[in-house]
């Protein structure tokens, strides 16, 4: 990733979760002038800060890094199938990448891939609003307590309510979502 990008979706993930610089530094332990100059690109933290600032915005480490090869016209503007940040694998067999560009949007964009067997349990429940669209495959949803299958073709908005999903088919089921605010 480039710094230009790392400073703006540090700066995104503070505001989103509520955050001042002064709230962050203490989190950190760090000066506020440190994390003013790491959000406008003019300092770049070590590998051991950004370990830090994943565990406290409870995002994974990957996602502060990307592709550092692209175009300067594409940066911020063009996100190539190959260069796609990972954003999570929180549950067994769920792999997500970042469509959107950065985080510096009211929204983002994720690619879901869910593979064969996979299961969320427990509910999630988000301050968000929330649209899939299943590209292939099928997948099982619930909504509150309400169970759908969604194939595709197919999508669904969760917007004030819980969910869980499980793939029990055999083949794995693609999702393009998006989710406002972003929670990367």
């Amino acid at each position: 990733m480039s710094s230009k990008t790392l400073g703006a979706d540090l700066r995104s993930l503070r505001k989103l979760r509520g955050m001042t610089l002064e709230e962050l530094s203490v989190a950190l332990d760090k000066s506020v002038g440190w994390l003013s100059q790491i959000e406008r690109d003019i300092s770049t933290p070590r590998m051991s800060d950004l370990q830090d600032m994943a565990r406290l915005f409870d995002v994974p480490l990957s996602l502060f890094f990307g592709d550092t090869d692209a175009p300067e016209d594409e940066k911020g503007r063009i996100v190539r199938a190959g260069a796609r940040r990972v954003v999570g694998e929180y549950d067994s067999g769920l792999i997500e990448t970042l469509l959107s560009p950065d985080l510096t949007d009211s929204f983002e964009v994720i690619h879901s891939t869910f593979q064969p067997g996979s299961k969320r349990t427990s509910p999630i429940a988000r301050e968000t609003q929330e649209l899939a669209y299943l590209v292939s495959g099928k997948l099982d949803v619930w909504l509150d307590d309400d169970a759908f299958t969604i194939t595709a073709g197919d999508s669904f908005r969760v917007r004030g309510q819980t969910y869980r999903w499980a793939n029990p088919y055999a083949e794995p089921a693609v999702a393009i979502w998006v989710i406002s605010p972003p929670v990367y």
